[in-house]
């Protein structure tokens, strides 16, 4: 009885449509942290002091905003575009995914970070594929409130940009999304990295092999983006489900 009820709660999770909707977050993610990372190595390999070279850091938030903005506009008519963890784990706190959906897209995001630095990888052949650090002024508690701060407004912006109230200002949430992160590694970068994303810190830490401080960027974004996604929906608009209920039972802008 067990085993046949287990089997019959997977295959909600294998349907054609959620198939589709892992394979959204895996493409979106992919191109996602190929461009981010990529930047990154290209602004390495462009700059000799990348220390006191503040146009490295203008180059990677420039292509963070562009790619997190395309990531989601492609995937959200079918996964949502959460291309984050974080964001996947306040939608699913707030209720808007199922647990089991988030479990499935977390796999997705990461598989797919991982494949995108091996890419990177291997194609560049010379060069290491870049890690998230913090500062050496920094503590690992100080670095978590960052990431958990700038994963806060991230979330947050995800959530008011799939507002159906906001009327036709929600087809440009994507955009929103973008330059909210995009801000965000301009005030935070040279401090804890800026990356809200834990699979964006993942799969470069796989391929370099280092995962020093990475716990700093699972615990503050995780909390930071469940406190968003409580905030909006309990506080500022309560009763209020934000964003479009997608046929698998996921939310997206």
């Amino acid at each position: 009885m067990a085993l046949a009820s287990f089997t019959a709660r997977f295959k909600q999770f294998v349907t054609p449509d959620a198939l589709r909707s892992y394979l959204a977050e895996f493409i979106s993610t992919f191109f996602y942290v190929f461009v981010v990372v990529g930047s990154a190595m290209a602004s390495r390999k462009l700059m000799s002091d990348l220390a006191t070279d503040p146009s490295s850091l203008v180059l990677v938030a420039i292509a963070n905003t562009f790619a997190l903005s395309s990531s989601v506009y492609i995937a959200s008519n079918v996964s949502g575009g959460h291309v984050n963890p974080a964001v996947t784990f306040g939608l699913a706190v707030g209720g808007h995914i199922s647990v089991s959906t988030a479990l499935f897209y977390w796999v997705s995001q990461m598989l797919a970070s991982v494949m995108a630095c091996l890419l990177l990888k291997v194609a560049t052949v010379s060069q290491d594929v870049p890690i998230y650090t913090i500062a050496s002024e920094m503590t690992g508690f100080g670095a978590s409130m960052v990431e958990g701060v700038l994963t806060f407004g991230l979330v947050y912006a995800v959530y008011a940009g799939g507002d159906p109230r906001s009327g036709p200002l929600r087809s440009i949430g994507p955009l929103v999304i973008g330059l909210m992160a995009g801000s965000m590694v301009l005030a935070a970068g040279p401090f804890s990295g800026g990356s809200m994303n834990p699979a964006l810190a993942f799969g470069p830490a796989v391929v370099a092999g280092r995962f020093k401080n990475q716990a700093v960027y699972w615990v503050g974004p995780l909390i930071g983006a469940a406190v968003a996604g409580l905030l909006y929906d309990n506080v500022v608009f309560p009763g209020h489900v934000s964003g479009r209920v997608n046929s698998d039972g996921t939310t997206g802008v």
